[in-house]
């Protein structure tokens, strides 16, 4: 299994989540179909339910962190475990880390009357592919 920082460490593992740690440090933010997809490529017959407890032991364990949520509200997982912020393609429901939250954060608390924010931020916007795709149509 994977520690906190994806480096192999002693405790008991499955192939399945071997497979699964490597997949998610792979694509970085991934749901639970997503993973089943691509897990499935090397087990044909490895269940939905199987990859949701290897999930839920990964997220557990300090493995994984839980990323924002695909379009349709599925759970989505993140490799990065360390604080961090992230921004969302509301158009292809892509996601990226971004760490902006130091500069950001002062600023809209002094817009809000000093208001305590806690917690990391979300940005919602457009990628450059999909905005790409719309300059090209």
């Amino acid at each position: 299994i994977y520690n906190k920082n994806m480096q192999t460490t002693t405790t008991r593992s499955t192939k399945y989540q071997t497979l699964a740690c490597e997949l998610i440090k792979e694509l970085g933010h991934v749901s639970n179909v997503q993973l089943h997809e691509r897990m499935k490529l090397l087990y044909p017959d490895l269940s939905a339910t199987t990859v949701h407890r290897v999930t839920t032991r990964l997220r557990e364990q300090g493995v994984v962190a839980l990323a924002p949520p695909m379009k349709d509200g599925s759970v989505r997982y993140d490799a990065n475990t360390d604080l961090h912020d992230h921004f969302m393609c509301m158009k292809c429901g892509g996601v990226r880390d971004i760490d902006i939250a130091a500069q950001v954060i002062p600023i809209v608390s002094d817009a809000l009357g000093g208001c305590k924010i806690t917690g990391r931020l979300l940005i919602n916007g457009s990628c450059e592919h999909c905005l790409s795709k719309e300059g090209s149509t």
